[in-house]
């Protein structure tokens, strides 16, 4: 029967490891202060664009919803117009572009509103997919910083002759400082998915809202369309024979 004998027991050197194990572990051993760096830029990008978008879709709020309902429902163009005008969303560029072409072929008025509304999405889509970018991705950042330190802590450690208490506490020191990297993806990743449900959302009801109010004005302008009339027949008289 063998006993192992903890004081015979062989580690296995750095020469012991192949090339590209040695290459990756020299490239983690070095400072995971460049994770939480970069977690801090990306916390500062995202607020930045927090604030730019909230400052967008905030001045771009249509003003007037429930009188601009009444009077699209009532075929007053000349006052919604005076509405809308100076008003930069979504639903106003839409509706204005349909009541430039009241007197136009309501199909054509439709054609060119949704190719409006399309075009405005655009503009409020802008810098979205970073935020849910980062949102999803940030996380992933912080617990790759918590791995590096955690390879870190367990070199360290290896390299060191610590037993007992000492050993307990040189491990959690370690874990705990690898943790910190961990803690600040979250950090940076629940305000952005916060943010990026809520514009999302007023995009959402904005798109509702323009498509009910483009077509509350399409049906007025079918109404108001004169019908066409058809050609009256012509009746032919028999001359009388002789």
């Amino acid at each position: 029967m063998h006993i192992f004998n903890p004081s015979s027991a062989v580690f296995v050197s750095a020469g012991d490891l192949g090339w590209l194990t040695q290459t990756l572990l020299g490239a983690t051993l070095g400072s995971v202060e460049w994770v939480l760096w970069l977690l801090v830029g990306l916390s500062v990008a995202s607020i930045a664009v927090m604030l730019e978008r909230g400052a967008f879709y905030s001045l771009r709020k249509l003003r007037g919803t429930s009188e601009l309902f009444s009077l699209l429902a009532n075929a007053q163009w000349d006052k919604a117009r005076a509405l809308l005008k100076g008003q930069k969303g979504l639903e106003a560029n839409t509706l204005l572009v349909g009541l430039s072409m009241v007197e136009a072929n309501p199909k054509t008025a439709e054609e060119n509103m949704s190719a409006a509304l399309a075009k405005g999405k655009i503009g409020f889509e802008r810098y979205l997919s970073f935020l849910g970018t980062l949102g999803s991705n940030a996380p992933f950042i912080g617990l790759f910083g918590t791995v590096l330190g955690i390879i870190k802590a367990f070199h360290e450690l290896g390299k060191q002759n610590v037993q007992g208490a000492d050993m307990q506490q040189t491990i959690m020191t370690g874990i705990s400082e690898a943790l910190v990297a961990t803690a600040v993806g979250l950090a940076v990743a629940i305000p952005a998915v916060v943010a990026f449900n809520a514009f999302m959302r007023s995009l959402k009801s904005r798109v509702g809202r323009t498509q009910a109010l483009a077509h509350l004005l399409l049906g007025g302008m079918g109404q108001n369309t004169p019908a066409i009339k058809k050609p009256e027949k012509t009746k032919t008289t028999e001359g009388n024979t002789a």
